[in-house]
């Protein structure tokens, strides 16, 4: 059937309107497609980092926005000593707004001879003894970076705070990449104020062989009437419940999906039925000359999948282009989502859009096939 497509081809040109309105629709549909997908394989991410799985959360209990939260610092002695810990990190948050948006920025403030441990960060530029040498110095994520046109020795400043980029790194996990990381006194000390002795979290690194979960319930016990109660959760599960609603917005956009699935076969199917219906003296014609039911069938789905794959690998493509180029994130309460381009995610996009030109272009192959080659004739 490959000797036909210059046929194929010749057939969707000499309709060209139509053929570039549809592959555009479907262009549109696929890059909407690819900008859900990208939320929800960012959210799926949080969840697939092995790293979220061996470290622990506590949190001040039955706070939310990190602005709320202040634990004892002195709790990193407590929680170091139990059995199957490995590390614990002091972490001050800032950021900039706790709702849910797409400018979210948010600042972790933490021991800078701590950070190179508990990070699998990889400077892009800068190095790590200017930060760790000047206190209101930070390293930077390679999204946030981005998106606030930001290089090393620039100056950084949002509302009252001020930090020198001393480094911009990138992170296997793309969530990373839209943080910064401050010296936690630095943070302590901010916006005029002094949080000295307490922090917003810890995050506790594990050895392989302890139960988060257990774990988390020990160190919830140990602090239960304490002078500030924790809720210590697993990395993935504390960003998952930070994320909330947030989180229940994402899953819900597959219903997004699948209306742009349906509108591709649908912008398809309308277009592959006009073409139907204004050839049928030519797919008579086919026919007197030898072409058999089935092979008219054939260059109907063909010619439907064919207008399917244009528009999506064009919608794929540009979707893929704009979410590499413009980092995007969407973050609550601290923690980001990153809007996350894939392979795997521009190849569904691709086995949809041919798929959905396959299914589209049956019916009115199916008719193209079962006319009558007299009466066919005829109407033309």
């Amino acid at each position: 059937m490959f000797k036909f497509l210059p046929y194929i081809f010749k057939t969707l040109w000499r309709h060209r309107s139509r053929t570039l309105l549809t592959v555009s629709g479907s262009a549109i549909a696929l890059f909407v497609f690819c900008f859900v997908g990208s939320v929800q394989e960012g959210m799926h991410a949080i969840y697939r980092q092995q790293g979220a799985q061996r470290s622990l959360i506590a949190f001040q209990a039955n706070k939310f926005c990190p602005a709320t939260s202040n634990l004892p610092q002195d709790y990193e002695q407590k929680i170091s000593r139990l059995d199957g810990v490995r590390q614990v990190i002091p972490i001050q948050v800032f950021t900039n707004n706790c709702r849910a948006s797409l400018d979210v920025v948010v600042f972790y403030g933490v021991p800078p001879q701590k950070l190179r441990a508990a990070r699998d960060f990889v400077l892009k530029s800068g190095n790590w003894d200017a930060f760790e040498n000047h206190q209101d110095a930070a390293v930077i994520g390679r999204a946030v970076a981005k998106r606030r046109n930001l290089k090393k020795g620039s100056k950084f400043s949002i509302g009252n705070l001020s930090v020198n980029v001393a480094g911009i790194y990138e992170s296997s996990d793309p969530a990373e990449e839209n943080y910064i990381y401050s010296h936690l006194e630095f943070l302590q000390r901010s916006k005029g104020e002094n949080r000295v002795g307490t922090v917003t979290q810890f995050e506790i690194l594990l050895a392989d062989d302890v139960d988060p979960d257990a774990k988390s319930a020990q160190i919830d016990q140990m602090f239960h009437g304490g002078p500030v109660e924790t809720d210590t959760r697993p990395k993935g599960v504390f960003q998952a419940r930070s994320l909330g609603d947030l989180a229940e917005l994402i899953a819900m956009a597959h219903y997004l999906s699948y209306a742009c699935v349906g509108l591709v076969l649908a912008l398809v199917a309308t277009t592959t039925v006009m073409s139907v219906q204004d050839r049928i003296r030519e797919h008579a014609l086919l026919q007197t000359i030898g072409f058999s039911g089935v092979r008219v069938f054939s260059l109907v789905v063909i010619e439907s999948v064919v207008l399917g794959i244009l528009g999506g690998v064009i919608g794929v493509g540009l979707a893929m282009t704009m979410l590499k180029w413009s980092a995007l994130s969407v973050g609550a309460e601290a923690v980001t989502i990153a809007f996350t381009p894939s392979l795997h995610l521009a190849l569904w996009g691709i086995l949809i859009a041919t798929v959905s030109g396959f299914v589209a272009g049956c019916l009115p192959g199916w008719l193209a096939a079962r006319a009558e080659i007299v009466s066919a004739l005829r109407s033309g």
